[in-house]
């Protein structure tokens, strides 16, 4: 038995929307396909779904309708953009070329390279944690919430009355456990803070004493005028400066011819 050919669509009737062509200049290049080799087809400006172009140098939308699913009790109804007419006002090549730079201006914009976050690591089970990565209130908080979960649940082998499972004698003994050493915690946390306040207070000390020196010299072996100059001191307010004598003017000097 022969096979279907496919052959390319002809128009098969002169008729139109009555609409004014749509000239290929003005359409983007990304709405309609004039490759060779690929059925012509366009985005129709009315539905804005892709149909297909009947004819060879006559372009036509073929005829369409709006949907094409619909219910059972309506009709299919005729989209205002069949039969519109599409003319070729510019030639092949130079639609392709704008087709390329298109194409290469969205490439830029668009990353080369994906970048994906690393998820979190999930949060490690409560009853795996160790004593020391909890506090009294959170291992007492956690032991009620494991056993009112575990005793809704219909299992054997859960918590009830006195009998505990697995994870419930865990929680159990690390409650008591930092119950248990909660003062000497305590303890050493206080002692941890006086410690860095002695720390604090002595370095402090250190820097104020290097500071506070009533004279520290900059280099020594100059001058009178260069040793003072070069020293630093503390002046009691309303004391005259180191820098006034007799060797400095106190009245306006007049030079005569």
């Amino acid at each position: 038995m022969a096979q279907n050919r496919k052959r390319p669509g002809r128009v098969r009737t002169r008729r139109n929307n009555r609409r004014e062509p749509l000239l290929l200049s003005a359409i983007n290049p990304h709405e309609i396909n004039l490759r060779e080799g690929e059925i012509k087809s366009i985005l129709c400006p009315d539905c804005r779904t892709w149909r297909r172009l009947m004819g060879e140098t006559d372009l036509k939308i073929r005829e369409h309708c709006i949907s094409d699913k619909v219910a059972e009790s309506q009709k299919h109804l005729r989209c205002d953009g069949s039969n519109q007419a599409v003319q070729l006002d510019i030639p092949i090549e130079e639609w392709i070329a704008a087709m390329l730079a298109a194409d290469s201006t969205a490439t830029g914009r668009r990353s080369a390279r994906q970048h994906y976050k690393t998820l979190p690591a999930p949060a490690k089970p409560v009853t795996e944690m160790s004593p020391a990565a909890m506090s009294v209130s959170d291992a007492l908080a956690a032991y009620r919430d494991h056993l009112r979960k575990c005793r809704a649940r219909n299992v054997a082998g859960r918590c009830g009355g006195t009998h505990r499972c697995a994870d419930g004698a865990r929680l159990a003994a690390v409650y008591v456990e930092l119950e248990r050493t909660q003062p000497v915690r305590d303890r050493e946390a206080r002692v941890d803070a006086l410690l860095a306040r002695h720390r604090s207070t002595t370095a402090w000390a250190k820097h104020s004493a290097a500071t506070s020196s009533p004279k520290t010299t900059a280099k020594r072996g100059g001058t009178a005028v260069e040793e003072a100059n070069n020293t630093c001191r503390h002046h009691r307010p309303g004391t005259v400066s180191d820098y006034r004598g007799p060797q400095i003017p106190t009245q306006p000097v007049r030079i005569t011819a």
